[in-house]
């Protein structure tokens, strides 16, 4: 299934191969697709065909070796969470690794319970990565443009967030919104910190200034009353936010898309 997590082995050595894969499919139980490649080529194949979150990768290899395989995957767009695999113990292999931003680094023969152990680790990093991901797309193109794989943030979060979208001139508060999805707000605000990884007014203030954006490159409003259109009392305040969360003014934001020949 497309929307499941995806785990990708790759080992030239069979027996290991199918040693990772076998433990890895006994513990996932159907919840991660566990998939499995000899060599960097075939690897490659499988990550341009579907999402790899997890991969986990023998240095050494002929032809392509581990780290030339995640500089391979990254280059392609992709960013999984990566567990290096080794029979020796490669110091500068595995600094190379962390450069790439490797979570784990293994030596074989491995364990059982190490393997399930990183596996556990890295898969939560990648749900993590997963859900942040989502809610970056929520607030960058509104939550009717998410695709449909991307949920994973439950009812009540996804009503608030569309009445802010809706909402987005008012100054809105957070009791306001938890009585709307029929919530304490004490719950609300934990909830959709934990599930949107950021605090109620952070995601507020973002769609304030995701809409602000969006009038600065669509129209040729001052930016005062821009900062009105998107809730904002006084300019001053707005100019600042804005100039917090996007390292510039909304003036040199506008020209910055002059510049740059977008409008």
């Amino acid at each position: 299934m497309k929307n499941r997590l995806a785990v990708l082995i790759v080992d030239d050595e069979p027996r290991t191969r199918l040693g990772l894969a076998k433990t890895l499919e006994g513990w996932a139980e159907g919840r991660f697709d566990i998939l499995s490649a000899e060599n960097g080529d075939e690897a490659l194949e499988l990550a341009a065909q579907r999402p790899i979150h997890l991969l986990l990768t023998d240095i050494r290899m002929p032809e392509m070796n581990g780290l030339e395989l995640i500089r391979a995957v990254k280059e392609r767009g992709s960013d999984p969470v990566t567990v290096l695999l080794s029979g020796y113990s490669e110091f500068d292999y595995a600094q190379e690794g962390i450069r790439l931003g490797v979570v784990n680094y293994l030596l074989k023969p491995v364990t059982r319970a190490k393997l399930l152990e990183a596996a556990q680790q890295a898969l939560e990093i990648a749900l993590e990565r997963r859900r942040l991901g989502a809610m970056e797309r929520i607030v960058d193109l509104g939550l009717a443009e998410v695709k449909e794989e991307d949920r994973l943030v439950p009812q009540p979060v996804q009503d608030a967030i569309r009445f802010i979208e809706e909402n987005v001139r008012a100054p809105l508060t957070l009791r306001e919104v938890a009585e709307h999805v029929h919530l304490n707000p004490s719950y609300f605000s934990s909830l959709f910190k934990e599930k949107a990884g950021m605090t109620f007014s952070q995601f507020v203030a973002r769609s304030k200034l995701q809409a602000a954006k969006k009038l600065l490159y669509s129209t040729g409003l001052p930016v005062g009353e821009i900062a009105e259109q998107v809730g904002y009392q006084t300019a001053k305040y707005f100019i600042t936010l804005f100039k917090e969360y996007e390292g510039m003014t909304p003036s040199q934001y506008r020209r910055s898309l002059s510049e740059n020949g977008d409008t």
